[in-house]
């Protein structure tokens, strides 16, 4: 599997952005989903995640009710919509897929894209 991240950029503090995630390899409607950042002189961050049943979903604390993940199972793609953007979530943002289903994203059966940009201006 792999994954394509796209649609970073810079936007001005409370814009919005939507990043794609385009796997392409094998069908992923049945992995989980998730959306990871990594900032300047910080630890990579788990933003969001959700099982592929959609059972089961992760929010950090800092985006909940501004960040949303969805998936289009047509065309094999999830995404990160992002209202409200903060200068703090300013960094470079990771999709990742799980093929266990579960958002664990670990492991051999984890697969990441290679990352995008976000910039936010104050």
């Amino acid at each position: 599997v792999q994954l394509q991240a796209s649609g970073g950029g810079l936007v001005q503090a409370g814009g919005s952005l939507r990043l794609s995630c385009a796997a392409s390899g094998r069908n992923v409607s049945t992995y989980a989903m998730g959306w990871f950042r990594l900032a300047p002189g910080k630890e990579r961050k788990f933003l969001i995640g959700v099982s592929w049943s959609g059972g089961s979903t992760y929010y950090e604390d800092s985006v909940k009710g501004r960040f949303t993940i969805f998936r289009d199972n047509a065309k094999n793609t999830f995404y990160l919509q992002m209202n409200s953007l903060k200068p703090e979530d300013t960094a470079v943002y990771y999709c990742a897929a799980d093929s266990r289903g579960s958002a664990s994203f670990r492991g051999p059966r984890s697969y990441w894209g290679q990352g995008t940009q976000v910039t936010v201006s104050s």
